[in-house]
């Protein structure tokens, strides 16, 4: 099987092109919504198997974010959108270790020959995805730096005068932090997109070389892997957004 490094295309909605990562993306989401509905239905004081493993998981995530911000106020005020990045990123990362999730699909036309395109593969192995998600979450880090300061004060992290103290140092800096924004996103995309596709990659060559045994593990190293990479962005996004809710030193 040939390895893309781009989404292949499943099937067209109008004008509007399906790739298999956007679809797997889709199920992702689904499948989120239905788990914590679900969840949440069965709710108990006594929480039963599966409620103890989501209410580990949520405190973990919880105590990080206090650990932080230092403040419970707004840890769990933030909660929920690192929850929601770590989790969708997470299982999408799993879903493409999924049994057939390189191997079963459709036939069609792929780079000007007929190829066997994935129904399931990793939303993390789309350079589209990972650039939108890590812009998304640049975005709202500038939004949560001056709905906390203010756009005055969040502003003045990036515009000195080269006459105010330090003088043109403090310009130097405003504008190498400018770069530092950029670089956030670069880095969130390439992080994510690298670590995906190359697990990918692999596994499909440790498959076609020993087809049984020798994958298994490579198989686990990129369960752990996957979950490394979705605790690292949630991780990044958290302090990025704590950063960016400081008032700058000059």
């Amino acid at each position: 099987m040939e390895i893309s490094i781009a989404a292949e295309p499943l099937f067209h909605i109008g004008h509007f092109v399906v790739t298999n990562a956007l679809f797997t993306g889709f199920l992702v989401a689904v499948f989120l919504i239905v788990l914590g509905l679900w969840v949440a239905g069965r709710a108990r004081p006594v929480p039963g198997r599966l409620q103890s493993v989501f209410e580990i998981v949520f405190d973990g995530l919880i105590g990080m974010l206090e650990g932080v911000f230092h403040s419970k106020k707004d840890a769990r005020a933030f909660f929920p959108l690192v929850a929601t990045i770590f989790l969708f990123i997470l299982i999408s990362n799993w879903f493409g270790l999924l049994p057939g999730a390189g191997t079963i699909g459709l036939y069609g036309v792929h780079n000007g020959q007929e190829a066997l395109i994935p129904i399931i593969r990793s939303a993390g192995a789309d350079l589209n995805f990972t650039i939108f998600l890590s812009v998304a979450v640049v975005m709202f880090i500038q939004i949560a730096g001056i709905a906390a300061i203010g756009v005055r004060k969040y502003a003045a992290k990036f515009l000195v005068a080269p006459w105010h103290k330090p003088y043109g140092i403090g310009t130097l800096v405003g504008l190498l932090e400018i770069v530092s924004e950029v670089g956030k996103m670069i880095s969130f995309t390439f992080r994510l997109f690298g670590n995906v596709f190359a697990g990918e990659v692999l596994l499909t060559v440790m498959l076609h070389l020993v087809p049984y045994f020798l994958p298994l593990p490579f198989l686990v190293m990129e369960i752990f892997v996957g979950f490394i990479q979705a605790l690292v962005f949630a991780m990044l996004t958290t302090v990025f957004i704590a950063m960016s809710r400081t008032e700058a030193a000059h």
